[in-house]
């Protein structure tokens, strides 16, 4: 993969803490301030958006299936 087709440490740290399972409410948004030091609204976007992107599918296609799949659910109910 090139240089530019892949993510950058952002969006590879969004996909990482995305990965980890948070056991209480509200832990996974302290992690996303503390860690990533973004707001929880602006981290959703990012993930919303690496959910669309084919760099984040090749990067870690077990988590993007997962989150399209719970997006789409949450669509489907809507």
């Amino acid at each position: 993969m090139d240089e530019e087709q892949q993510l950058g440490e952002r969006e590879r740290a969004v996909l990482a803490l995305e990965r980890r399972g948070f056991p209480g409410p509200g832990l996974k948004e302290r992690a996303i301030r503390e860690e990533l030091g973004l707001a929880p609204v602006r981290y959703y976007q990012l993930l919303n958006a690496l959910l669309d992107d084919e760099r984040a599918l090749a990067h870690d296609p077990v988590t993007v299936n997962r989150l399209r799949r719970v997006r789409e659910q949450r669509r489907g109910e809507r």
